[in-house]
């Protein structure tokens, strides 16, 4: 009994710690004085508005930096489940030369931070002429998330046993019907987290997206959050809005896939 009780207790706390810093947010984000620090602990007080919501909204860009993230967010998803769903289902399957030779080098990139390739991948880009244009950020997004994404998926694909595919193919299927009717329903676990990591990590960047989009027509959420803080002050309240907002998405889409994570990612990246 002792022991339950502290158990609960500890979690509670936790949850309080957890909790706390998306409160304190809301209480910024009801205040009409623009202000970020306050010594009451009151989330609503008598002089708490909608305004800066309503501000959001109606003086601000932010419905284009939503679109403009969306679709971003939208396209890396896309392209990076196509791609690391079949490269990984072919390094799960086919033995070829040079093959654990790729294992290797798709899991040393993972070794150097994102920032570190910044300035590479601005010089290519640069002599595409990809730089201020949402073909750049895709191409960026894509590469880096690819790697996780491609081992994540194989790991996967490993636990599934060769006789369901040798049982298609007796009955008729070819290679590409085995792996597209057979194959991806069975992944959908794997599926799903690799389509979150990918979503996530282009949703919520900001320092590759600050280097290659200049123009203010093509920022997305992270960058024109940022324009709400300049050198002598900050609209506090506005930001605070707006990181609610941005929060909406992301919050809904792991509750709706919440019951593949558990599976997705006890079989396919624990397992290896």
């Amino acid at each position: 009994m002792i022991k339950k009780t502290l158990a609960w207790f500890s979690i509670l706390i936790f949850a309080m710690f957890s909790i706390y810093p998306i409160l304190y947010v809301l209480s910024v984000s009801l205040r009409g004085d623009n202000a970020f620090q306050s010594q009451s602990l009151e989330i609503i007080t008598s002089t708490s508005t909608l305004k800066n919501f309503v501000d959001l909204f109606l003086r601000t860009d932010f419905l284009l930096w939503m679109r403009n993230s969306l679709l971003v967010a939208t396209l890396t998803t896309l392209l990076g489940v196509a791609l690391a769903s079949t490269s990984a289902y072919a390094l799960s399957r086919y033995r070829f030369r040079g093959r654990n030779m790729m294992l290797f080098a798709l899991l040393a990139t993972q070794m150097f931070p994102a920032t570190m390739l910044i300035l590479p991948f601005y010089i290519i880009l640069s002599k595409l002429r990809l730089i201020d244009s949402f073909w750049g950020l895709f191409i960026i997004y894509s590469s880096t998330a690819l790697p996780f994404c491609v081992w994540q998926m194989k790991a996967y694909y490993d636990t599934i046993p060769k006789e369901l595919e040798e049982a298609a193919l007796l009955d008729g299927c070819s290679r590409w019907m085995t792996f597209y009717k057979i194959i991806l329903p069975v992944s959908s676990p794997a599926l799903v987290i690799t389509a979150l990591f990918s979503f996530l990590s282009s949703w919520s960047e900001y320092v590759i997206a600050a280097v290659v989009l200049q123009d203010p027509q093509l920022y997305t959420l992270p960058l024109g959050l940022r324009s709400f803080q300049a050198s002598m002050a900050t609209q506090w309240g506005l930001y605070a809005a707006g990181a609610l907002i941005v929060s909406v998405p992301v919050l809904i889409l792991f509750i709706s896939i919440s019951r593949y994570l558990v599976s997705g990612l006890t079989m396919g990246s624990v397992k290896g």
